[in-house]
């Protein structure tokens, strides 16, 4: 649960840091906008003080307007109607030639705040409102002997820089909502599937805890039958009980391997010697390799083996290896080496048996998997055991390596940090 809240908390935050990047990225965006705006702004400025500086055609009719002449056949507010029109027409195209494609409004007026001409359409006054005067020169201030000022107004210009830098914040708004939606489905189908491995952990530990009572019920029946059987029937029995005692193991092995991934605590970590520990299980192991035919070594360094270890979870990982490599050969020749290297516990089983490809070396700790032959597995088992081994050594903050080529054999080397 607290691994769960963290991940979602990591989420959020980042969520969250991702649209205060976009919103400062905007930020800056939209005040590079607004130096750019300026640019073309003061270039506009310039060619329109430049074309409104000498006589021709549109300086000619507006100075007209503005001095109320009567030089045409026409009504002064025809005059007015038709120069407003016609400055508006050209102060349009001059700011599309200089990148400028916004609606504007502009007055002309001189110093002292009379008004002479307006725009078509006129803006109301208010705080969005950006002026932008630009002082005329030549024909038309002259006409009036007064200095003239043309001045263009803009409105709300942030829909219009944002509207310019929709190329970049669409598709980065995009980009965020499909961030957001891959994450929320990839955490949706990790707690899903968390909750599935929860719920075949609790079925499995039910399950084998109920197959332990046949168990021992057939075992102790076995033992019981023991006392009045004949030389012939004792073979059947001591078959019976040896497969007991093998079902007896697996079912501890998934149990115990259960109740490792859903996080009890199994282990009493205790600063021991392991050196006697080992030099057990290699009499044991060569009693058994004795009775089977078995060709194995055992050579251990002097000294103390100084680890905290939860021995016999330890013990039983080290038998599981020893136990493969007897499985995994046709004529089993083994050796278990152990020795003290850089401050580690290092035990290594080598075997002559058939060998792993590199293809195959990092899928083998998995659960349930088994390496495949065709359609046949020679050896019969769940693919639990090296998936426990990993766990157990994992757990003692070790770590454990495979060395192996096919038909050549393996060595599989545990290696457990020693006490300072």
């Amino acid at each position: 649960m607290r691994r769960k809240n963290l991940y979602i908390g990591v989420f959020i935050v980042s969520v969250l840091g991702l649209f205060v990047v976009q919103y400062q990225f905007l930020r800056v965006g939209l005040n590079l906008a607004k130096v750019q705006f300026d640019r073309k702004m003061a270039t506009a400025g310039r060619d329109i003080q430049d074309d409104l500086n000498s006589e021709n055609q549109l300086t000619f009719l507006v100075a007209k307007a503005i001095t109320g002449e009567d030089y045409f056949k026409l009504s002064l507010d025809s005059v007015e109607d038709a120069s407003r029109f016609f400055l508006n027409d050209f102060l349009e195209q001059r700011l599309v030639s200089n990148g400028i494609d916004t609606d504007f409004s502009y007055r002309l007026y001189t110093r002292d705040s009379t008004d002479y001409l307006k725009s078509p359409t006129v803006f109301k006054k208010d705080e969005s409102l950006i002026n932008y005067p630009i002082e005329l020169k030549g024909y038309l201030p002259q006409s009036i002997e007064k200095p003239l000022i043309l001045e263009l107004q803009f409105q709300d210009l942030n829909k219009y820089f944002l509207f310019q830098l929709n190329g970049l914040t669409i598709p980065a708004l995009i980009f965020i909502i499909a961030i957001i939606f891959v994450v929320i489905w990839i955490l949706r189908s990790f707690y899903w599937q968390s909750n599935v491995i929860t719920t075949t952990n609790e079925f499995i530990n039910n399950l084998t805890h109920e197959l332990k009572t046949p168990v021992f019920s057939i075992g102790l029946a076995t033992k019981i039958l023991e006392d009045d059987l004949d030389e012939r029937q004792k073979p059947i029995v001591h078959l019976i009980r040896k497969q007991v005692e093998r079902l007896k193991k697996h079912i501890d092995q998934v149990l115990d391997l259960a109740s490792l991934e859903s996080g009890k605590k199994i282990f009493d970590f205790k600063e021991t010697d392991l050196h006697p520990v080992l030099l057990q299980l290699c009499a044991d192991f060569s009693l058994l390799a004795q009775m089977e035919d078995i060709k194995f070594s055992c050579e251990l360094q002097e000294g103390k083996y100084p680890v905290k270890a939860e021995v016999s979870h330890l013990e039983n990982a080290i038998n599981n290896l020893l136990d493969n490599a007897k499985k995994y050969s046709d004529y089993p020749e083994i050796s278990l080496k152990a020795s003290l290297q850089n401050k580690k516990l290092v035990i290594s089983i080598k075997d002559n048996g058939i060998g792993i490809s590199a293809k195959e070396k990092e899928r083998i700790f998995k659960k349930f998997y088994r390496v495949p032959n065709g359609n046949l597995h020679k050896v019969k088992g769940y693919g639990l055991g090296l998936s426990y081994v990993k766990e157990i050594v994992k757990k003692h903050r070790g770590t454990i390596t495979i060395e192996s080529e096919q038909n050549k054999g393996t060595i599989v080397s545990v290696h457990i940090p020693l006490l300072k």
